[in-house]
């Protein structure tokens, strides 16, 4: 961490706002150094921003919920494990106390919209907010709010308050997605659609019915690029929508880290495999703040999408452990809601682009209410759809590999038990990442329309919305919704034995786990094979 040429901390918070036992520590609201930092001083007091305040649940959502294909409603989850309406306006009226405007969202999200100028939300929250100059994920550099250390909270809302968001905006997350080192040299890359064929989608389907909901932290999309990328296909142009998180929109070319390859990614493989579903793609800050603002808009969303997927995530150690359990939360809603939520498990291999010589999942993939998608490297024929080679995506250092991995903070699942996940190397972790997998190589990648120019793209963002195109047909074939949909995949599933519905993956590597038969640390239980898929899930 550097202040000017020399290691500093940041100042801490004085006390002199505060009387003893008037505040308390919001756990896990601890926020650690970043490496690297540049201090460039205090903040402007006078500026005006809103932040995120989750409340509890009036009651805890049960496991029974979450892990069975029971579905309830937007209005059961918020009149049940909604946050209690004593609590909302105990926090209105404490936070109202220092001057900042309170606004409730919508009771079910247990979500209060909390704004003013710095200087009163610092002395709410008993927090020492400093600006700063850090690494952005992906390259290059931001400047941003930025502290160390807990949060306070009024002693009247302790244990009402789960997190405090928008603070320290900090970015959080990086774009899973990587271009074709030279398109122009490209020997094989395959449309969405031929990428399907070989996963042998169920015919006859097209994701009518369903809504897509996808998640983004950058860029945007133009409809001249979706107008050209789907007529060059034959396809009509699905319904695609744009929607504002925290103030985010859909801004094409704004993004100098090259989000919109990102954004047009995800449309364009959800809408290729999944042409007659409708998609809502919400756009949020790259804060953990927008990240759980924006998987609440969409699992509380009207209609309720069938499946959420996301492309973008961290290290699972670079979260707070009040934003991982924020995020967690609003994971379970969408699994009681019935939504499936896709998340890419990452391009940096088994140490997740960290340079601490450790192996790292990333989140959110590796929480348990997230189906993490790994990534392969495909070879088929573009006529038949014919597979002749598929292997774990590893193109070395230089290009990217599959994340994948044990996590160090959460446990085995107990639907993911039989699977043979190896040991955990940390007492807190042991869930194996990740659940599935599909074709992520770059070099056998996706051809793609962005910025009015064609090109090949790969990583494991693809994986996601090729997931929930999929998961968007098997809907619709079934009538059903899947919510947690591995307590569908994995029953059955033992070590070392390949699943059903599934391409074994038995070959390569992500760097420190290896593939092999049945689930692995790299590819899950494998990739699609959607008409057997579909029979199981009908059995």
């Amino acid at each position: 961490m550097l202040y000017g040429d020399r290691p500093h901390t940041l100042p801490l918070q004085e006390d002199s706002d505060m009387t003893s036992g008037s505040f308390v520590p919001l756990a896990g609201s601890e926020r650690s150094a970043i490496s690297g930092v540049q201090d460039l001083g205090p903040v402007n007091e006078q500026e005006r921003i809103e932040v995120t305040v989750v409340l509890r649940r009036q009651t805890e959502l049960p496991d029974e919920l979450v892990l069975s294909p029971e579905v309830i409603s937007r209005g059961e989850l918020g009149d049940t494990y909604g946050a209690e309406p004593s609590d909302i306006e105990r926090a209105r009226e404490t936070l109202s106390g220092f001057g900042l405007a309170v606004t409730p969202v919508e009771d079910g999200s247990r979500r209060l919209k909390v704004a003013g100028p710095l200087s009163a939300l610092s002395q709410a929250f008993g927090v020492n907010l400093r600006r700063a100059r850090s690494a952005f994920p992906g390259g290059g550099e931001v400047e941003h709010r930025y502290r160390e250390g807990a949060l306070q909270v009024p002693a009247a809302l302790d244990g009402i308050v789960v997190a405090v968001l928008g603070l320290d905006n900090r970015p959080q997350v990086r774009a899973h997605f990587r271009a074709a080192a030279d398109a122009a040299a490209q020997t094989t890359s395959y449309t969405p659609v031929q990428v399907a064929q070989a996963y042998q989608f169920p015919a006859g389907t097209d994701g009518t019915g369903s809504t897509i909901a996808i998640l983004e932290f950058g860029g945007g999309f133009s409809t001249t690029d979706l107008q050209t990328y789907f007529s060059g296909l034959g396809l009509a142009v699905p319904s695609v929508t744009a929607a504002s998180v925290d103030n985010a929109s859909n801004a094409p070319g704004s993004d100098p880290t090259g989000a919109d390859g990102e954004v047009l990614l995800d449309i364009e493989v959800a809408g290729a495999t999944a042409p007659g579903a409708k998609q809502v793609v919400y756009f949020a800050p790259n804060t953990d703040q927008g990240f759980i603002d924006a998987i609440s808009d969409a699992a509380h969303a009207s209609p309720t999408p069938t499946v959420i997927s996301i492309s973008w995530g961290g290290p699972e150690e670079t979260w707070s452990t009040q934003s991982r359990t924020a995020m967690d939360q609003a994971l379970s809603d969408a699994a009681a809601l019935g939504i499936t939520v896709t998340v890419a498990a990452g391009d940096n291999g088994s140490s997740d682009g960290e340079k601490d010589g450790k192996n790292h999942c990333d989140y959110p993939a590796s929480s348990p209410y997230a189906l993490g998608c790994g990534g392969t490297r495909l070879e088929a024929s573009t006529s038949t759809g014919a597979i002749s080679s598929e292997t774990v995506w590893n193109d070395g250092s230089g290009g990217g590999a599959t994340g994948g991995g044990i996590s160090t903070l959460y446990p085995v699942p107990s639907w993911q038990a039989s699977a043979g996940v190896p040991a955990a190397s940390a007492s807190t972790g042991g869930r194996g990442v990740p659940d599935v997998a599909g074709n992520a190589d770059p070099q056998t990648g996706y051809q793609v329309q962005v910025d009015g120019k064609q090109a090949v793209y790969g990583g494991t963002s693809a994986v996601a919305p090729l997931w929930a195109g999929l998961i968007a047909r098997l809907s619709q074939s079934t009538g059903k919704t899947f919510g947690l949909i591995q307590t569908l995949l994995y029953p059955g599933v033992t070590a070392g034995q390949a699943a059903a519905g599934f391409n074994d993956i038995t070959s390569g590597s992500n760097g420190a786990y290896s593939a092999g038969p049945g689930w692995d640390p790299c590819t899950g239980l494998g990739s699609p094979s959607g008409t057997d898929l579909l029979n199981r899930l009908k059995g």
